[in-house]
């Protein structure tokens, strides 16, 4: 599939707005960051990424593979042996998302001080 219209975010059917949301999502950043240090393996990506479910993970990572972010290396071994790996477009886009996310973690006082003075100023 092709696009055939100059690609715009703000456009309500473009679908670079269902890509974004592939990798701006919850688990789709966090996975992007930790696949950015190395490959893993099914379970350890779900030990490095905490608080994701199995099914959440699988589904995220079925997502960004379709979408051509991550590779899937499954090895016929007994017991099995699965890696999940960036590729060149998913290493690009993880580079990206992973800077916003150290971003906000470095603004995170500010924005928390932002806050309080938002709830401050509508407290009767």
């Amino acid at each position: 599939m092709s696009v055939t219209a100059s690609p715009d975010v703000n456009r309500v059917m473009c679908p670079s707005r269902l890509i974004l949301e592939h990798v701006t999502s919850r688990w789709g950043v966090l996975v992007l960051a930790a696949l950015l240090e190395r490959s893993y393996r099914f379970s350890e990506l779900r030990r490095e990424v905490g608080g994701v479910s199995e099914k959440m993970l699988a589904q995220t990572l079925r997502t960004l593979e379709r979408d051509g972010f991550v590779h899937r290396d499954a090895r016929p071994v007994i017991p099995p042996r699965v890696d999940y790996t960036l590729t060149e477009l998913g290493r690009e886009a993880a580079e990206q998302v992973w800077g916003l996310a150290r971003w906000t973690e470095r603004r995170l006082d500010a924005v928390f001080l932002a806050r309080e003075e938002y709830d401050k100023a509508r407290t009767p």
